[in-house]
């Protein structure tokens, strides 16, 4: 277990799959970014869906996803839709 599992919503397989895109701590995360970090992973496991780019937002917020505002869920889940496959 590396830097990222010590955020909250981020667990072994989702910090592996940011290791795998070169993000291996929180403040690289924070630089990259929830979408982008969200594409990278999606790059590469074409399962991820709007819960994991939500879970990697709230880890950058330091919060829980479920906690984020309901105004960020939303840009979230517009950008989500617009980028889908």
């Amino acid at each position: 277990m590396g830097e990222l599992c010590k955020l909250p919503n981020i667990g072994s397989k989702l910090e592996a799959q940011l290791n795998e895109t070169g993000i291996e701590t929180a403040e690289q995360l924070k630089k990259v970014g929830s979408k982008q970090a969200w594409l990278d992973i999606k790059a590469i496991d074409s399962s991820a869906c709007i819960n994991r780019l939500c879970a990697i937002e709230g880890a950058i917020q330091g919060i829980r996803w479920h906690s984020l505002s309901d105004e960020v869920k939303k840009e979230l889940k517009e950008f989500y839709n617009a980028v889908k496959y």
